[in-house]
């Protein structure tokens, strides 16, 4: 599926995704629009997967879009706590996606179980949907690293003030969107998308 000069409708509501997920694309000249540009509303995330959730969003997306689209799902899984929230990781921020609740929420249950081992990974799933050809893809990302509390940083979205990824001594949250784009669990996954849909 070639993708260098489309038209991509990025299927997300999440303010923080997309000036991320466009800067990925726009390099190969695509033109980037949003769901809300169609007035699209947000599906029912109903899957079991990250790769099932993207997949559902995109697949939403293009039918009523008539565009290629292209959908994250993400989220952050925490060793100590059985790999949650994971695919739950934006419904932990309530209604009005309050992430310091979220993130008080996970060192509540953390301290709850007295877990010490701070060991965290995110990740990424993007799904691209043409409707025209009816081809689907899915590729996957992760980055893992340690959780710190309090939150430090004001840089990043969602979970970024609470994760430092291996091999560095600053937070998502801490960090340019520059450094974090060239490590993030969205990036691996899209490096894996270049190679089947950018030339």
């Amino acid at each position: 599926m070639q993708l260098n000069n489309t038209e991509i409708v990025i299927a997300t509501h999440n303010k923080g995704k997309i000036p991320e997920i466009s800067s990925l694309v726009k390099p190969y000249g695509c033109i980037v629009s949003i769901a809300s540009d169609y007035n699209i509303c947000e599906p029912v995330e109903d899957g079991l997967t990250f790769e099932d959730n993207a997949l559902l969003k995109a697949r939403h997306s293009a039918k009523a879009s008539t565009k290629v689209s292209l959908a994250d799902d993400s989220g952050l899984c925490v060793v100590g706590l059985d790999n949650k929230p994971g695919i739950y990781s934006a419904r932990y921020a309530g209604a009005k996606k309050d992430f310091n609740l979220a993130i008080q929420r996970i060192n509540d249950e953390l301290n709850d179980r007295k877990v010490t081992d701070m060991s965290a990974f995110f990740v990424c799933c993007l799904a691209i949907v043409n409707p025209i050809t009816k081809q689907e893809l899915v590729f996957r990302g992760e980055v893992h690293g340690q959780l710190t509390f309090p939150p430090r940083g004001n840089k990043g979205f969602g979970y970024d003030p609470i994760f430092i990824p291996d091999g560095y001594d600053i937070t998502f949250g801490e960090m340019e969107p520059q450094q974090k784009h060239l490590i993030s669990h969205r990036s691996d996954a899209f490096r894996k998308m270049k190679e089947f849909c950018f030339a």
